[in-house]
This record gives C-alpha cells, sequence and structure tokens, in this order.
C-alpha cells in the first residue's frame, strides 16, 4: 500500500514558469464567460421593457398636453366672443336710450330750429353716434320690407308697382346687422285694378300702333 504523506495535496499542472495560483483565475473566468450571454440577454430585455413604459407615458402625456392646448384655445375663443357679444349689447341699450334724443334733433332740423349752440350739440351727439357703429336708414321711395320697416300708415296709389315707402314717419337705427329699431314708415299700394286697366291700355295701343304700321305700308297684302 502507498502510504500519503500528511500535509500535501495534489495540485493541477501548472505551466513552468507560472506560479500556482495562475490555475484558480482561469478556471473562474471560464464560468464567467459561460454565464454572460444569458445576463445580457436579460438585462437587455429589462431595459427594452422600461424604455415602452417610457414611451407609452410620453404618448400619453402629449395626448394630455394636446388635448389641454385645444381646450385653452376653445376657451379663449368663447371669452373673445362673449366679450364683444357684451360690448355690442352695452353699445345697443345705450344708443337705443339716445334715439329719442336723435329723432328731437331731426325735427328741429327739418323745421329749422337747429341753430346757434343747439346745433353744435345736436351735431356732436350725432357724430358720436355714428363713431359707435349707429346707421340711420329709411328713404322714401324704397320697397316696403317688413323686416326693416313698420308701416304705421296704409294707402293706394296708382303710380305704384309694388308696395313701397312713401313717408318715413320715424327713421329706423341699426348697428351693423342688427337692427335696434325699424323705420317707420307710410305705405302705398298699387290701386286695386290698375294692372288690368293697365295692361288693356297697352294692349290697346299696341294694337293701334300695328293699325298705323299696316296703313302706312299700304294695308296688307291681298290674295
Amino acid at each position: 500500500m502507498t502510504e500519503e504523506t500528511p500535509g500535501f495535496e495534489e495540485k493541477p499542472d501548472v505551466p513552468s514558469g507560472a506560479t500556482p495560483d495562475d490555475a484558480e483565475p482561469k478556471a473562474a473566468s471560464s464560468s464567467e464567460e459561460g454565464a454572460a450571454p444569458a445576463g445580457d440577454a436579460s438585462e437587455k430585455a429589462g431595459l427594452t421593457a422600461q424604455l415602452d413604459q417610457v414611451r407609452t407615458a410620453l404618448g400619453e402625456r402629449t395626448a394630455d398636453l394636446q388635448r389641454l392646448q385645444a381646450e385653452y384655445q376653445n376657451y379663449r375663443r368663447r371669452v373673445e366672443r362673449d366679450r364683444i357679444a357684451v360690448k355690442e349689447i352695452a353699445i345697443a341699450n345705450l344708443l337705443t336710450e339716445l334715439l329719442p334724443v336723435l329723432d328731437d334733433i331731426g325735427r328741429a332740423r327739418e323745421h329749422g330750429e337747429l341753430v346757434g349752440g343747439f346745433k353744435s350739440v345736436g351735431e356732436s351727439l350725432e357724430t358720436v353716434a355714428a363713431k359707435m357703429g349707429l346707421q340711420q336708414f329709411g328713404k322714401e321711395g324704397e320697397p316696403f320690407d317688413p323686416t326693416i320697416h313698420e308701416a304705421l300708415m296704409h294707402s293706394y296709389a296708382p303710380d305704384v308697382t309694388e308696395t313701397t315707402c312713401v313717408a318715413i314717419l320715424q327713421p329706423g337705427y341699426r348697428i351693423g346687422e342688427r337692427t335696434i329699431r325699424p323705420a317707420r314708415v307710410a305705405v302705398a299700394e298699387p290701386q286695386p285694378g290698375a294692372q288690368t286697366v293697365k295692361a288693356a291700355d297697352e294692349s290697346g295701343t299696341d294694337k293701334a300702333a300695328e293699325q298705323a304700321d299696316d296703313k302706312d305700308s299700304g294695308g296688307p297684302d291681298e290674295g
């Protein structure tokens, strides 16, 4: 039997010129190289998942920001529209209260009483009202329009072919496209039967003209 010498252990072969400890790092590095590919793949999968989460969160935040921006723009437009509407209503209410004064100025002008200091004040008031957008309308001879005219008097006239404003009792006023008071007018309609008589007269005139033409040309040809 072979007796083992106590205190000595078998060691792997070590190349000449190398220390005994050189064998252990090589074995350790070999095990690390075998485990490295699996660890890198797991770490890469984790980073990809985190990147996907970040992209999803970024898309959600971007959508939220765009929605908030659109809501803010709509809010600004709505506020601006309401502000303009409130301003127009306030101006219309003010000018409506001034219409009786403007009517008095107009009547004084028609009667030749707009003179002196009263004339200067009246014209200044009319200028200010015009700068605020007040426009006067309503003229004699224009066709009657129930959307802007209010008929206070009615009559018939043979010299009109449609319902016509023959007198302006009170002028109308508007601000832009908004009518704040219709023009109060007297209207006249065509005389009943006048169109029939006129058509008959025109027909008779045409026949007389044709007969005169035939006479001048020697009459109709004889067969």
